[in-house]
């Protein structure tokens, strides 16, 4: 993992990532997009999504159901049919049976399923 001096990555090696870390702090402005060229235009992207989309309203749970969401939208920014993309979203969860919340989330509904 290649991150810049910031204080929260620290202890990433103790985690058991191999952690590289180069400092910016006295560099100029544009060090960090040299370092990491298409990682703050991606946290550029995911910050206004996220404050676009979700006014904010982050709930930490669930930042990784936000963070797959992204990525999925993300990866088909391109794509020559996205207008089709929530149709098949649509179609295949039809195909499946309904999971209730509390299930999904790690409770239970009182209810056998198969």
């Amino acid at each position: 993992m290649h991150t810049d001096g910031w204080k929260p990555y620290q202890g990433l090696d103790r985690l058991g990532y191999r952690h590289a870390v180069s400092k910016l702090q006295g560099q100029p402005v544009n060090a960090a997009t040299e370092l990491l060229p298409r990682v703050h235009r991606v946290a550029a992207l995911l910050k206004r999504w996220l404050l676009g989309t979700h006014q904010g309203a982050i709930a930490p749970k669930q930042l990784d159901y936000y963070l797959d969401e992204f990525t999925f939208r993300f990866n088909r920014r391109n794509s020559r049919s996205r207008g089709k993309l929530f149709y098949r979203l649509a179609q295949q969860a039809m195909q499946v049976s309904a999971v209730p919340y509390k299930r999904l989330v790690g409770g239970t509904d009182n209810q056998s399923h198969h």
